[in-house]
């Protein structure tokens, strides 16, 4: 099996690029889709594996480069795994995770008032390598928690200021990157393909 040596990011969102490209061998040539100016496709998959595999097809035959997609989301027990698939979308046209995450604390109160025992959730990674030829591998990697029950920490992404992974005290959020990137959910997913890599 050939190593991987150069590569475009499926994604247009900077904080997933930014942690796909930590996880990824220096080594490795990097492209992205604002280098070739291709905007996102639309994510039409009910499932995370779908999704991801819809991105990484889409940038691979655009650019007849080997893509690296990933399709992530939080899943909360409370909500019936809400809102999965469609985390991002819950922030509205503008992705703004701050009326997302204000959603979530409303919709779990109106499930349960005092849901603090009831907060359990997982994070979700799908990944998937896409070649020009078509060939394709896809993982997945979980990781889970808790919701907190405030927004806590600056760092990271998304839905990492309120999400607690079990065995720890603080949010992703609250953690430093290094240390979150190497427990995470894309972490666990990288690490069942990382053989392509390095």
């Amino acid at each position: 099996m050939s190593k991987i040596k150069e590569i475009i990011i499926g994604t247009n969102n900077p904080g997933k690029s930014r942690e796909i490209c930590n996880l990824l061998p220096k080594s490795i040539i990097k492209y992205f889709p604002s280098d070739f100016n291709i905007s996102s496709p639309k994510e039409t998959g009910k499932s995370f594996e779908k999704n991801s595999l819809i991105k990484a097809s889409y940038y691979s035959k655009k650019t007849n480069l080997i893509c690296l997609a990933d399709d992530s989301g939080l899943e909360i027990d409370l909500l019936n795994g809400k809102p999965g698939i469609y985390s991002s979308r819950w922030g509205g046209n503008k992705k703004n995770f701050n009326l997302a995450i204000k959603k979530i604390f409303k919709k779990m109160k109106n499930k349960k008032k005092d849901w603090k025992n009831n907060n359990s959730a997982k994070f979700i990674c799908c990944m998937t390598i896409f070649w020009p030829d078509g060939k394709k591998y896809i993982v997945k990697g979980t990781v889970k928690g808790k919701i907190a029950n405030k927004k806590r920490g600056k760092n990271g992404f998304g839905y990492d200021p309120i999400f607690i992974p079990y065995g720890y005290k603080k949010t992703f959020g609250e953690m430093k990157p290094k240390m979150k990137i190497s427990i995470d959910h894309r972490f666990k997913a990288y690490s069942k393909i990382k053989k392509f890599f390095t």
